[in-house]
């Protein structure tokens, strides 16, 4: 691993340590926290869709599967929540597996594996609106037991320092992926699938690496999520809202980058508090505006945030041999 990548690993875990330390407003607490919550989304999707080139409209599914893992667990089986976490990461990469067999196996990509996450994360959610064990339609409260032992804090700053460590690990993924075997293996398939496979890469065993990564720290997020909210049904679990928060924050802040879904993930809070504050009296003018602003980014940042250096020199640069 690049010792440069683990260096700037390191610094971002410590800056945002101290500024959570050193601040006490809970607007600002919040902010830091669903931004990391925010960015491992991303960071999860980023792996799959960025890295592996397999675009996903469903990565609720895997969300849905940790999230409601965690919740079961604590509720019909009295499980310790820590424990309840390592079987969501289990049941989550489970039905990755399940699902990139299915898919991969038959050479589904581009539209028609986006379509087909998508069409498995509604199933899913169907499934859950009729099981009992999930509470239907109703969902389930986990109850509210303050203590670090069940993953529950009194205020946002254990959050936070718990969601920050999960956040670092898939750094560190991403970062390895950046340049081990594995990683370059998936860049291929990603790249030109035909010619990794003429060069001995196989697509079928790299692509389900890659998917069982992603949907390893989806289900981290699904099952934090629920200890945090203390509740989870099968629109929050499995809905578009979850699946449309990994790719946009991704694609904002740039797929296949290491920093681009954190930054992704900041930017898009940072314009959706802005936009609410200034706005939100004027019912549905926020949303236009923070719309607007994001087909913007897509436009004229076609890299992203991480690469908005090259998107604006090429940008400046066509403009500038134009009016040659």
């Amino acid at each position: 691993m690049n010792l440069r990548d683990l260096l700037f690993i390191a610094l971002f875990a410590v800056g945002v340590s101290v500024i959570t330390l050193v601040t006490s407003s809970g607007v600002w607490l919040t902010f830091i926290m669903m931004s990391l919550y925010a960015a491992l989304l991303s960071q999860a999707w980023n792996i799959l869709g960025g890295y592996a080139g397999q675009l996903s409209f469903g990565h609720a599914l895997f969300f849905g599967v940790g999230a409601y893992t965690q919740a079961v667990a604590q509720l019909s089986g009295g499980i310790n929540p820590w424990v309840g976490l390592v079987m969501a990461i289990v049941a989550g990469v489970i039905v990755a597996l399940v699902v990139g067999a299915l898919t991969f196996r038959y050479g589904l990509k581009g539209s028609y594996f986006a379509l087909v996450t998508l069409a498995f994360a509604e199933v899913f959610r169907i499934l859950a609106l009729s099981a009992t064990f999930t509470g239907g339609g109703v969902g389930l409260m986990v109850p509210l037991r303050g203590s670090i032992a069940n993953m529950q804090f009194a205020s946002r700053h254990g959050y936070i320092f718990l969601l920050l460590a999960f956040v670092v690990a898939a750094l560190l993924v991403t970062a390895w992926l950046r340049h081990s075997r594995t990683g370059a293996y998936m860049q291929a398939v990603r790249d030109n699938e035909d010619a990794a496979r003429a060069v001995g890469v196989n697509p079928f065993q790299v692509k389900l690496k890659a998917i069982a990564l992603s949907a390893a720290f989806m289900s981290v997020a699904g099952a934090f999520y629920v200890q945090v909210f203390q509740y989870i049904d099968p629109g929050i679990a499995f809905g578009p809202a979850v699946s449309v928060e990994a790719l946009v924050g991704a694609i904002v802040g740039g797929v296949g980058t290491l920093w681009g879904p954190i930054l992704g993930a900041v930017v898009l809070h940072l314009l959706s508090d802005v936009t609410r504050n200034m706005f939100g009296e004027i019912p549905g003018i926020s949303m236009v505006i923070y719309g607007t602003v994001l087909v913007l980014i897509v436009m004229f940042m076609p890299r992203g945030v991480a690469g908005s250096g090259v998107s604006i020199k090429r940008l400046f640069g066509r403009g500038g041999r134009g009016n040659g």
